[in-house]
């Protein structure tokens, strides 16, 4: 088993390392540039950018079924299967574009939104994707990656819709945020099987398990939080 010390190796030499960078130094530059600039009004530019990385999403959701499942002997198979590399390569490209969500944060000045979760979330998931295309394009990753694949086309898709009419915006993100958890929770079953019995590596639980808690948090924030603070205050302001 690859110990913790070789996999930061292995990821501190790889070109995600550098986006990682720049990335961190993009967010911890984002307060001066709110303080010299105005806000970029972008809607245009986020109605495409948002539906294109819904098609994209689609394109690798459709490879990883059919080059991670229905190609693969197993959904445990941990060796190369023809034609999953290409897929691999262009899901570790969408984590690249999908690091414009943050890009766009910071011109709109809407800062607010860059949180621990969506800073931990999208420079994570750009290292360990490099990581899999590079090191473990295998069908045992697919069926997890296929998964976030499915969430994001939802996910981009909603964010597309909420750009082109955001005076009307879908009312299902409180479902959209429960499917993002699920997925977690999925993704860990899946995990923990296949360390318990075809030797995945331990590491493997940690992400979706601290994925699941970070989502779950959120989730009690923005809306049993919100929503018994609401209950409250209708109640105090019954006769």
């Amino acid at each position: 088993m690859i110990t913790i010390w070789v996999f930061f190796e292995i990821v501190m030499g790889m070109p995600s390392f550098i986006t990682f960078c720049f990335y961190m130094m993009m967010i911890f530059l984002s307060l001066l540039w709110q303080r010299i600039t105005k806000p970029f009004g972008m809607r245009p530019v986020l109605v495409a950018y948002n539906f294109i990385c819904s098609f994209l999403s689609c394109c690798t959701f459709l490879g990883f079924i059919y080059y991670g499942i229905v190609k693969s002997p197993s959904l445990y198979y941990m060796k190369h299967v023809e034609g999953l590399s290409s897929v691999y390569y262009l899901y570790y490209l969408t984590k690249n574009i999908e690091l414009m969500d943050t890009v766009f944060m910071v011109l709109r000045h809407k800062r607010r939104q860059i949180s621990f979760l969506h800073v931990f979330h999208h420079s994570s998931m750009v290292m360990l994707s490099n990581y899999a295309a590079t090191v473990t394009p295998w069908p045992a990753i697919a069926p997890y990656l296929g998964m976030n694949s499915f969430v994001h086309i939802v996910l981009y898709f909603y964010y597309g819709l909420t750009a082109l009419q955001p005076d009307n915006p879908p009312q299902w993100k409180k479902a959209l945020t429960q499917l993002q958890i699920a997925q977690f929770m999925i993704i860990l079953v899946f995990t923990l099987y296949g360390y318990q019995f075809h030797k995945f590596c331990v590491y493997s639980i940690f992400y979706p398990l601290s994925m699941m808690i970070l989502f779950s948090n959120f989730y009690y924030a923005a809306y049993l939080t919100q929503h018994r603070e609401r209950t409250k205050l209708l109640k105090s302001k019954d006769p």
